[in-house]
């Protein structure tokens, strides 16, 4: 297996679903929380693990302590969504208004950066192994957006996509090839911070990207960012395991190689277009395979996926966090269950409170039946 591990960006507010900015108060109380330029989201990141069980609590301990601080201070809590669903995308709220870098991305970007997301980092120490597993990953991102997808709103209103947040994100730079080799990424990246389309190593904003302690040179993990916030832990682990399986897939099949079905510029303008369809439409985007070029909705190719990697799940002894999938795909993702519900006459500040409470009350959930006994047994 694999080692795992999350970074996690989350909204604050009430009860409502109003945003509150208060990620500057939550760094300065609360030890593993970092702050984004935006106060009204704040992040935690879990450490890598290998085992699925402990990645769950991993998950949840720090929303409980964020929960606990969050009602310390009066009657606030936790939103879900990775948009500002009921507002207000016009301003922007400073966390530290002396960081040059967060000037930098508020005069650039705006609030089109004040999102909330989850992005999956997966061990891999042999840099043109994850080179390749980024290759492979980028091209089948869209997948993994399709299943997480949860920003259907914006400022009160539907937006017409699934995942707004993707497809309003400012993608930086706004190309980045297939990279061939570490060489490649390595001579890219020291181009990309000469000419100023990114502003440091961190500056990479795409789907997928190599990630380690000393970018691009020192590499140990791929880093999947194109998912919205996932908030129920066990869909979450359920994408974490079809990623992980599919790249141990990999590493045991040299013929799952994009760069051997295809031109690299062609291949990375399909997966860019594949993503826009899958802001669009998510598990009912009609997306076309890198392989041979078909054309099918992103729902039945995680189907196709899933029975493919089954195998390895279940001989490495993770196919139960993987069987969610199913349900993911026979329920709809957040964002498809979010616009039912206002398809049949719910408004949108009504469907934002109920999932503000069903958030709430599946932790608590949880925390009484598992990750008690788990942080006992494990001391």
């Amino acid at each position: 297996m694999l080692s795992k591990g999350f970074e996690v960006e989350l909204y604050t507010g009430k009860p409502t679903g109003e945003i509150v900015g208060l990620s500057d108060r939550i760094v300065r109380d609360l030890p593993g929380f970092v702050r984004e330029p935006d106060s009204r989201n704040v992040e935690f990141t879990t450490p890598p693990v290998y085992l699925y069980d402990q990645a769950l609590c991993d998950l949840l301990r720090p929303r409980f302590r964020l929960r606990a601080y969050l009602k310390s201070l009066g009657d606030l809590t936790l939103v879900p969504g990775s948009t500002l669903s009921l507002g207000d995308s016009q301003h922007f709220y400073r966390s530290d208004p002396q960081n040059p870098y967060h000037t930098y991305i508020e005069q650039t970007y705006g609030t089109r950066v004040v999102t909330a997301s989850v992005h999956i980092n997966i061990g891999l120490r042999h840099p043109e192994d994850l080179i390749r597993a980024c290759r492979l990953v980028r091209m089948e991102a869209a997948l993994f957006l399709a299943l997480s997808a949860s920003s259907p709103f914006l400022d009160g209103k539907v937006t017409g996509y699934h995942s707004t947040r993707w497809a309003i994100f400012p993608k930086t730079p706004p190309q980045v090839p297939l990279f061939t080799s570490h060489a490649h990424f390595i001579e890219w990246t020291e181009t990309q911070l000469q000419q100023g389309t990114m502003q440091n190593v961190r500056h990479l904003w795409s789907a997928v990207r190599p990630n380690g302690d000393r970018r691009p040179y020192d590499l140990n993990r791929l880093e999947l960012r194109i998912c919205d916030l996932v908030t129920d832990p066990i869909a979450l682990l359920a994408i974490t395991a079809l990623l992980e399986a599919r790249l141990l897939q990999m590493l045991d099949t040299p013929d799952l190689d994009p760069l051997r079905w295809g031109d690299g510029e062609m291949l990375a303008q399909m997966a860019d277009e594949n993503e826009q369809l899958a802001a669009k439409s998510s598990l009912e985007a009609v997306l076309t395979h890198w392989r041979d070029r078909r054309q099918l909705t992103a729902a039945t190719w995680i189907a196709e996926l899933y029975e493919e990697v089954w195998p390895i799940a279940k001989a490495q002894g993770f196919s139960c966090f993987l069987a969610p999938i199913k349900k993911i795909l026979r329920q709809g993702n957040t964002a498809q269950q979010w616009l039912a519900q206002y398809t049949a006459g719910q408004s949108i500040p009504e469907i934002m409170a109920a999932a503000v409470q069903e958030m709430a009350a599946s932790e608590q959930e949880f925390a009484d039946q598992l990750c008690q006994p788990v942080a006992a047994v494990r001391g």
